[in-house]
Parts: structure tokens; C-alpha cells; sequence
């Protein structure tokens, strides 16, 4: 029996390597990508704002679009709904978690994460916006329309005015108040992405 399985395992290796032998280096399907269908794709936005699009857009501009596209899962003024809510600043001196919130909390309800108390960057809002939203068709936004409902929840939050205009030039300059709050991540040992 031992013999058996020894012989039928050396013959099911033999008939494995030999298919790994002969198996296309392509499988005829598919095509690759043209240089134009990965532009198209390629719309990541870093923190410093390399890769923002031209475009601009104002707070009054947004609450428009935020009241057609955004207000049914984030609630009429970003209070948040089915969807996370959007504004909020509490608490203004602490991060809405770890032991300085706890001690801020003091058995008050907790507080939910939003762009006002823990967002660190308005240039990645401004990505995951275009990117995600509307969750109902995301990445049919158009650039002005990101432009202008960025600056609506920056607005609401109290971080810009309602006056701002948002563009490639003025949303990485935007300070936001949670930014202090995350530590760079300097770690050394895998690829570095540059």
C-alpha cells in the first residue's frame, strides 16, 4: 500500500511539473492597460497637494451639491445620518480618543470622528471625497464639484471661511486642527514610497 501511494505521489509530481512546464506565460485574456486608462486612474492626492487637479470651488458653491448629493446620508447640516457625520470640533484640545479624551469626556457621551476634530489633512479630504462620494456613484464628482464641497465641510467646521476659495494653490495650504495629532510615520525597513 505504502508503495502504492509512493508511486501515484511521484507520478502526480512528474504530470504537475510537467503542466507548470507548458502553462502560457499569458493566458489570452484581457490587454494591457493603455498609458491613457492609467491616467485615468492615477488621481491619488498626497498630503502636500501633489496631485490635485485644476479646478476651485467655494463653500457657497458646495452647500448646493452637499444638499443634492451628500445631505441624504450625512444629514441636512453634516450632523451625520446613515452615513458618519461630517461636522464637529469636540473636543478642541485632544484627539477623540486615548487617555487626555477620556479625561476631557468625564462621562459625557462619546463624541464621533469627524473632519473638524480628526481629519489631519484637508488635500486627503479632498481625495476621498473625489474618490468614495457619493457613496451612490462614487468618482462622478467633478473636480470643481470636490473643490467646492471640500470647502463647505472645511467651512462648516470652522476651519476656513465661508469666503474661501478652494483650488490646487490654496487647499494645501490649509491648516487642520488635528494635524499635530498624527505622528509621521518614519519607519525604515520595507520599500520607501517617494
Amino acid at each position: 500500500m505504502n508503495r502504492l501511494l509512493i508511486v501515484l505521489a511521484a507520478v502526480f509530481l512528474g504530470a504537475a511539473l510537467a503542466a507548470a512546464q507548458t502553462a502560457p506565460k499569458r493566458f489570452g485574456i484581457g490587454s494591457p492597460a493603455t498609458p491613457e486608462q492609467i491616467a485615468a486612474l492615477d488621481i491619488d492626492v498626497r498630503p502636500d497637494g501633489a496631485g490635485l487637479p485644476p479646478g476651485e470651488g467655494t463653500a457657497r458653491e458646495g452647500a448646493a451639491i452637499y444638499a443634492q448629493k451628500c445631505a441624504a446620508c450625512h444629514g441636512s447640516n453634516g450632523e451625520g445620518g446613515t452615513a458618519d457625520p461630517l461636522v464637529g470640533a469636540e473636543p478642541a484640545d485632544t484627539a477623540p480618543f486615548g487617555p487626555e479624551y477620556e479625561r476631557w469626556r468625564n462621562g459625557r457621551p462619546d463624541v464621533p470622528f469627524t473632519v473638524g476634530n480628526y481629519w489631519p489633512y484637508a488635500t486627503t479630504l479632498f481625495d476621498y471625497v473625489r474618490r468614495a462620494m457619493p457613496a451612490s456613484a462614487p468618482g462622478t464628482l467633478t473636480a470643481d464639484e470636490t473643490y467646492a464641497l471640500t470647502a463647505w465641510v472645511l467651512a462648516r467646521n470652522g476651519i476656513v471661511a465661508d469666503t474661501a476659495t478652494m483650488n490646487a494653490a490654496t487647499l494645501p495650504g490649509v491648516r487642520m486642527p488635528a494635524r499635530a495629532r498624527f505622528v509621521r510615520d518614519n519607519r525604515k525597513g520595507g520599500a520607501e514610497v517617494k
